[in-house]
């Protein structure tokens, strides 16, 4: 079985953090974008649900920091977050050994990765979890892309992981979703904090949209930090669905939020 949906979002704290502070004209269309998302996943009857994230130093530090990592327990546990900041019940999410364990001998064919039979879930995976998986009824696959301690995985290899992960998925019996998280233009945790980069960002997401494989792979490192700050080296996440999926790609919302910090946006891609 091949994959039956393919989706992106953005995962910034803020989004379920710092909710009553948003606009209620931003804030609620982006939710409701969630929700078209949520449902467009539930109706693909899904097995499991690869979720490809940028980890924060939950569990990855400098001293083990892989280029790419896939979990492979039987469930997870998150957020690793205080639940009064991220305004999300700390909880036991499933996942599925085996079938980790036989996506990750398929990725191995082509791609180096780590894997992980203890994970913590900081608010990469567990944002957007809150929206698409509310009931936590979906077995997880948590992946990570290094995409926050110098060397970064090259935006090159993110392509070939996600290609990795559609062959291996292909060769499984399972219906497999895949879902990418991660910001655009954001600058967490610095002066800059709350500034986005609209046009930057509508950029991207045209260059998603149309999955076009030269100009996404035609980012510099310089150019991401200039335009949208270290928060938008998560494009990898973004870059490696597009790959696994193959197909174009519809963009369901997207504004600047600054209260959340980061470009707001849902998307979704055909897979071909």
């Amino acid at each position: 079985m091949s994959l039956v949906l393919a989706g992106v979002c953005s995962h910034s704290p803020g989004i379920t953090g710092r909710a009553e502070l948003a606009d209620p004209a931003l804030r609620d269309p982006f939710y409701a974008s969630y929700a078209r998302m949520r449902e467009a996943l539930e109706a693909t009857q899904p097995d499991a649900v690869i979720v490809i994230a940028a980890e924060h130093f939950g569990n990855f530090f400098m001293n083990n920091m892989p280029a790419f990592a896939l979990g492979m327990a039987d469930s997870y546990e998150g957020p690793i977050e205080d639940e009064t900041f991220l305004k999300i019940r700390r909880r036991r999410v499933p996942g599925n050994a085996d079938l980790s364990r036989r996506l990750i001998k398929g990725v191995m064919n082509e791609v180096d990765v780590a894997y992980c039979e203890e994970w913590k879930f900081d608010h990469g995976i567990a944002v957007p979890l809150h929206f698409l998986t509310p009931r936590d009824d979906l077995i997880i696959v948590p992946a990570n892309i290094n995409c926050q301690g110098p060397p970064l995985t090259p935006i090159s290899r993110a392509w070939a992981f996600g290609e990795a992960i559609r062959r291996a998925a292909d060769a499984m019996p399972e219906r497999i979703a895949i879902v990418g998280t991660g910001g655009i233009s954001h600058w967490p945790a610095t002066p800059d904090s709350g500034r986005i980069n609209e046009a930057w960002d509508r950029d991207f997401l045209h260059r998603w949209t149309r999955n076009d494989r030269q100009a996404l792979l035609s980012y510099t490192d310089d150019d991401v930090y200039r335009e949208g700050g270290q928060g938008a080296f998560e494009i990898r996440t973004l870059i490696a669905v597009a790959a696994a999926a193959g197909g174009k790609g519809e963009v369901l919302f997207y504004k600047p939020i600054p209260i959340f910090a980061t470009g707001c946006f849902t998307a979704t891609m055909n897979i071909v």
